[in-house]
């Protein structure tokens, strides 16, 4: 058993180097149906559940203490490319679909949360906040999320589970639409002239050369500036179960990564990788403390999932009957929510590689408004 925290700290930071060298290096093709962030959860969880962690709150002070610092710092970075002046370029139309898609996901999370809340663990609303911050921004949002609220971690997983296989089965379906988007089109009597201005916007700038002083500014400037939230956080009072020191250290680090990404330090190299290193840190604190000895409830998690993808799926068909939207907008805005920034450019290039811009505005747009989405719907399914 390992009592020493830094010790704790050194193995999952091990764990996080192994994973991430062996997804970028090599060609498994484990890592194509399991991403190197669930297998870091797996395997912390194991380890947790089998006894190889001391529960004592001395051994994980520190593995606790780095999350408290790189959370707010990972966020930070990950807003760096979210540049307002470009979204906003987008336009009102393919802005509402996007509204729709992440409207419809937090109806379908409040609806069968209702169906299924007598079946669910007490805090099992924290935990589906969590998992609808993941499906209207990203896996950041997602522990964002958790850690506002904290979700029990033995029951995080069940979101982490979910939000792995739906999104699979979702984004195969996305590419399948391409085949029906024709026919789909002619029954909505969609207008996809619109579209036309925005083919090629935004294209993506030259690949800049990360070097020592990028990293300085993106790894050191950035815990500069989730110390700095973290303590005006801690000044600023507390409203109701979701507004709390964390919140309003989320919110501005939010705020400060919207004002970066305005100026030329929003495009430092590095910014991305370095935020992606922070999340699986956060995952394997996170997974730490989880215990699959409660795993019976997870397929109830993953009928929950399924339930909400349905109901997605049904609003987003009648919009698009209702105002005449194309199949690209709504699969995109789909998948920009659902699967994020790793997902929407490659869907989007499915149906058309000159709109691949749009797809990476709406996840950009779903990394910034995610994390109040979850928790506003959290604390909607915590008064019902």
């Amino acid at each position: 058993m390992i009592t020493d925290g830094l010790l704790m700290l050194g193995v999952l930071l091990g764990l996080s180097c192994a994973l991430i060298v062996l997804e970028r290096t090599t060609g498994w093709t484990l890592f194509r149906y399991v991403p190197g962030m669930v297998l870091m959860y797996l395997l912390c969880a194991t380890l947790n559940s089998l006894g190889v962690f001391s529960h004592d709150e001395a051994t994980r002070a520190p593995i606790g203490e780095v999350k408290t610092v790189i959370l707010p710092a990972m966020i930070f970075l990950f807003l760096f490319g979210c540049d307002l002046r470009r979204i906003i370029r987008l336009g009102p139309k393919l802005l509402m679909t996007y509204v729709v898609a992440a409207a419809s996901l937090s109806i379908g999370m409040v609806v069968a949360f209702l169906l299924f809340r007598a079946a669910l663990h007490p805090d099992a609303w924290k935990v589906l906040g969590a998992l609808l911050a993941s499906w209207t921004g990203g896996s950041a949002n997602m522990v964002a999320v958790q850690d506002i609220l904290q979700a029990p971690e033995s029951i995080f997983g069940y979101a982490l589970i979910t939000d792995t296989i739906m999104y699979s089965v979702w984004l195969m379906l996305m590419f399948a639409s391409v085949a029906v988007s024709p026919a789909f089109n002619r029954w909505t009597r969609a207008d996809d002239s619109y579209l036309a201005a925005h083919a090629g916007d935004a294209e993506d700038e030259q690949a800049r050369p990360v070097t020592v002083a990028s990293l300085a500014i993106t790894l050191f400037g950035s815990i500069f500036v989730a110390t700095l939230a973290l303590w005006i956080g801690s000044l600023l009072p507390e409203i109701g179960q979701v507004v709390n020191a964390t919140t309003w250290t989320i919110l501005i680090v939010s705020v400060l990564g919207l004002i970066v990404a305005l100026t030329p330090l929003g495009r430092t190299a590095g910014a991305m990788e370095v935020a992606s290193l922070m999340l699986f840190v956060v995952i394997g604190q996170i997974a730490s403390g989880s215990d699959f000895s409660a795993i019976t409830q997870a397929p109830l998690y993953l009928l929950i999932g399924v339930i909400v993808l349905v109901i997605h799926a049904a609003i987003m068909v009648v919009y698009a009957k209702l105002t005449r939207t194309e199949l690209f907008s709504l699969a995109v805005a789909s998948t920009a929510n659902i699967g994020g920034i790793a997902s929407a450019p490659v869907v989007a290039s499915a149906f058309n590689r000159q709109l691949v811009p749009v797809g990476v505005l709406f996840a950009l747009l779903g990394s910034l408004l995610g994390t109040f989405t979850g928790l506003a719907m959290a604390q909607v399914m915590a008064w019902l």
